[in-house]
């Protein structure tokens, strides 16, 4: 049955390597700021820096929290990350299955052991 999941996101975020991934996914995880982390590899970025064109292969990560955890997610992968301006997006998910969405909300609580 589907459930509305406005209080719920997908963070998407970019890293340079298999390490950086790792550490950002055990980090969030672990402190209860995303609910699960997963990574998809690899992936090839082009986009603009420093005036030029780059390209560069990379690590994906999308991570599942709420609204309410969004602010010290984003705070612990910048602390983390190892470029100086991290890709850090969050989409609205619009809805899911109740099990699923009370699952991040449960995992994702401030007082869930975090």
């Amino acid at each position: 049955m589907l459930q509305n999941a406005l209080d719920c996101l997908e963070v998407r975020v970019t890293a340079s390597s298999r390490e950086e991934a790792d550490r950002i996914c055990s980090a969030v995880v672990g402190q209860r700021l995303a609910a699960g982390c997963q990574i998809v590899a690899p992936i090839e970025s082009t986009y603009w820096w420093a005036g030029e064109i780059q390209r560069s292969e990379e690590l994906l990560l999308l991570m599942n929290t709420t609204v309410e955890r969004f602010e010290d997610l984003a705070r612990r992968v910048r602390e983390l990350h190892s470029y100086e301006v991290p890709q850090i997006v969050a989409v609205a998910l619009v809805a899911g299955t109740a099990d699923y969405l009370e699952w991040i909300r449960r995992e994702t609580a401030p007082d869930s052991g975090a």
